[in-house]
């Protein structure tokens, strides 16, 4: 028999679950609970006959007393145990903790050597975590600014989606449906995309993670190991070394979740790895501290860290050096006092989400692809296609070829040029380099690139076309294409002219715009979104005003700006907006 039920039958009780279905599916609880106090012994026989019918099925994995683990590794369950009776696990059904927090914004940083760039401050930060409703819901103020409507923090950041109008903001996750709410009276819209996440976040806790690795098919395992000191940019910490357990257990069908239980049978750390679009198998990882007392034997972190990315001190062999991504402290704790969380019908009723692309000619052989927060821009040549800009990820960057396909069906897309290394502007580049297109990019992007985009490097969680079908040229081909100053794709009749940005002191180094001269237009990412700015914004921004500039500096004559975010609009619509000199 299982060492949980062994423990729980010894307390006078035991309780079975298992989760059924892959990450999407419908997850279906199957429980048996029953106490052996007072029960006849046929039930108590009944109750052990379906628990061997699941164990031979398969569905539940057993642990023979006894049976002694793989080298290297420790029986989990003892653990569990002790960590469960230490922090009151099994007293603890939900939890409602409140402070003040911070948020990173993941991808959105100036130089890649830099960390995740702070946003606004958390104010009045609440979260409620039902672990047996498996919901979750955060609360908080934060200064609108220009965050996106639907980014809670750390990863999900999207320009070019409905910004954040009020202050209040509400992030909810329910099994399998995800939504926000901007403003306390605001329309729920539904976040499909994120629940897996949101919900992963629930087991990451550190009394979420013992309940999900005491779980029937979690597959739990364990090892101990001394924690070794650090020498990174914090400082030298080689005292107070420990030995520690590492306690490894499948969440949600699909994570294997690390968690460090420390001197006292405390989980200090959880961690794991998640889908990315650019980082492709990324580190995700929480650190807890300052616990306290709640009562009825419960104990509970008020303070929370959060990585999202390595946090490569030494820069070795990574480039990155984004991680922190969310955190805070929140010391207003109260056990088992929560409402029930309803999904609202708008959420229930929302259609999947497509991603349809929405194509608008520019100019003869110019296309600009719409359809969603970002867009591409499409330009044939005699002998081959450009496209300016592969967004978001690989699902998007596919529609996009596919209707550049339909256009221009017997030309091969030559070129992919990227405008900046900001994560929701590069999740397709591996796509179209799949597909056989030279990246044009920065020189102060290349190293990352070929360092941690465009590799060989195994993507587990979400399998992309490099990882499944991985072409010969990333090792022996012609890939990438450095731009310092001014590159000009062309064909003796049309040119595409590729400029670096000068004096963006703000947002983003190593940014790329294009123009093309016969037509006269101008192809921009982020410098300038039409119409999608607050009316209280003061204008120029910054980034508006290098745009201007460099437009004039390079003696360009633009009649149309083609954005990544927003339509084409006229370039005296630019002036107008921007309240610049024509």
């Amino acid at each position: 028999m299982d060492a949980p039920v062994e423990t729980a039958r010894a307390k006078g009780s035991f309780s079975l679950g298992a989760w059924f279905g892959a990450v999407g599916k419908k997850v279906i609880l199957y429980s048996i609970a029953s106490r052996t106090d007072g029960l006849r012994p046929e039930c108590v026989l009944m109750s052990l006959r379906i628990l061997g019918l699941l164990v031979a099925a398969g569905f539940v994995t057993a642990h023979a007393p006894g049976q002694t683990p793989a080298p290297g590794h420790i029986d989990p369950f003892p653990v569990l145990d002790r960590t469960a009776e230490a922090m009151g696990v099994d007293q603890l059904g939900c939890i409602s903790f409140s402070g003040t927090g911070y948020a990173g914004m993941v991808g959105q940083n100036i130089e890649q050597s830099s960390d995740w760039p702070l946003g606004e401050p958390l104010d009045d930060y609440s979260r409620t975590i039902d672990f047996e409703r498996r919901t979750s819901v955060e609360r908080f103020r934060r200064k609108p600014v220009l965050n996106p409507a639907s980014w809670k923090y750390g990863s999900g950041w999207l320009g070019g989606t409905p910004l954040q109008q009020r202050e209040q903001q509400t992030f909810a996750v329910a099994g399998s449906d995800a939504w926000y709410v901007d403003g306390i009276d605001g329309t729920p819209v539904a976040a499909p995309e994120v629940a897996d996440l949101w919900q992963l976040d629930i087991w990451m806790t550190p009394h979420g993670f013992v309940k999900a690795a005491r779980m029937p098919g979690a597959e739990t395992t364990a090892i101990w190991r001394w924690e070794l000191g650090e020498s990174g940019r914090d400082g030298a910490t080689t005292s107070n070394i420990q030995k520690v357990i590492v306690v490894s257990a499948t969440v949600l069908d699909k994570y294997r979740v690390n968690a460090t239980v420390r001197e006292g049978n405390i989980v200090q750390r959880t961690q794991t790895r998640v889908p990315h679009p650019v980082l492709g198998d990324m580190n995700y990882e929480h650190e807890f501290t300052s616990w306290q007392q709640v009562g009825d034997g419960i104990i509970f972190p008020a303070g929370w860290h959060k990585h999202d990315g390595w946090d490569d001190e030494r820069q070795v062999p990574l480039i990155t050096g984004g991680h922190n991504s969310f955190g805070g402290n929140f010391p207003d704790i109260t056990a088992n006092d929560c409402t029930p969380l309803a999904v609202p019908d708008v959420v229930r009723q929302a259609p999947p989400a497509d991603h349809f692309v929405e194509t608008s000619k520019l100019a003869e052989g110019v296309w600009l692809l719409g359809g969603g927060s970002h867009n591409s821009v499409a330009v044939e040549f005699a002998g081959y296609v450009a496209i300016i800009e592969a967004p978001l990820n690989e699902r998007r960057s596919l529609a996009v070829i596919d209707k550049v396909v339909e256009l221009v069906p017997d030309k091969p897309i030559r070129f992919l040029v990227n405008t900046h290394d900001h994560y929701d502007h590069l999740g397709g580049l591996r796509t179209y380099l799949h597909i056989g297109a030279t990246i044009v990019t920065h020189q102060r992007n290349r190293l990352f690139y070929e360092s941690e985009l465009l590799n060989y490097v195994p993507r587990t969680l979400e399998p992309d076309m490099v990882s499944l079908y991985p072409p010969t040229e990333i090792s022996e081909g012609y890939t990438m294409e450095d731009v310092d100053e001014k590159y000009i794709l062309g064909d003796g009749e049309r040119f595409l002219e590729i400029y670096y940005v000068q004096g963006l002191g703000i947002h983003v180094e190593g940014m790329l715009m294009a123009y093309l001269p016969g037509e006269r237009i101008v192809i921009e990412a982020d410098l300038y979104d039409p119409g999608l700015l607050p009316d209280d914004i003061p204008r120029p921004t910054e980034t508006e005003h290098a745009f201007y500039n460099n437009v004039i500096q390079n003696g360009l004559s633009p009649a149309l700006v083609a954005p990544i975010h927003g339509e084409a609009v006229p370039w005296e619509r630019f002036l107008e907006e921007t309240k610049q000199d024509r």
